[in-house]
């Protein structure tokens, strides 16, 4: 007997559903909202470039389960995601070596990202896509929102600094994301400058 398919819009549907009933009502960035952006993200990396039918497939599932450890805690949701992918994907026909690549993706995303290989740089271009888009200072509000939310920070002021630390240090691994998506982001760079600049102009001394 060959080997099984595995099931991945089971699986999807499964997630989609659990993040939607399960998820802290805090995490206002971190929601399902997020998951989704990121699978269309990856989404249009598959459409552009030349992916082997199983990498599309264990791309996609990545994307869909990077941030599934969010459910059980705040902190170190990726090594929990993973230990959930390993438990529960086995039941949707993934091999121990497809769970191997996934989690290498999934802890590949966590801060600072550490890929190593060409989906995973394209997965944590993915994860932080809105960096280098229009919808940037939107999706940043909600992420500030949540950090507030869980006591990680108080002021606009702590937030955009810890924001201009991060984009400034940031880079996009893939050619599409370098060219498309750093130069957006060095537009909101600039705001961020010119705003510290106003309110806090010691710190961009430092």
């Amino acid at each position: 007997m060959g080997k099984k398919t595995p099931k991945y819009r089971l699986l999807r549907a499964r997630i989609i559903s659990d993040l939607e009933e399960n998820l802290d009502k805090g995490l206002t960035y971190h929601g399902v909202h997020h998951t989704l952006d990121v699978c269309n993200a990856c989404n249009g990396y598959i459409r552009r470039l030349s992916l082997k039918p199983k990498d599309r497939l264990l791309l996609r599932t990545a994307a869909l389960m990077h941030d599934y450890g969010f459910l059980k805690s705040f902190k170190n949701h990726e090594e929990i995601g993973c230990k959930i992918a390993r438990e529960s994907l086995p039941k949707y026909n993934y091999s121990s070596k497809d769970i191997d690549k996934i989690c290498e993706m999934i802890m590949a995303t966590k801060i600072p990202q550490s890929p190593q290989n060409r989906l995973s740089k394209i997965l944590c271009d993915a994860d932080l896509d809105y960096l280098g888009r229009s919808d940037f200072k939107k999706i940043g509000d909600t992420l500030f929102e949540e950090l507030k939310n869980h006591k990680v920070l108080k002021t606009r002021l702590e937030w955009n600094k810890i924001q201009y630390k991060f984009l400034t240090t940031h880079k996009y691994k893939t050619p599409y994301g370098q060219k498309y998506r750093q130069p957006i982001k060095q537009k909101h760079i600039k705001k961020l400058e010119a705003w510290l600049h106003k309110n806090a102009p010691n710190f961009l001394k430092t």
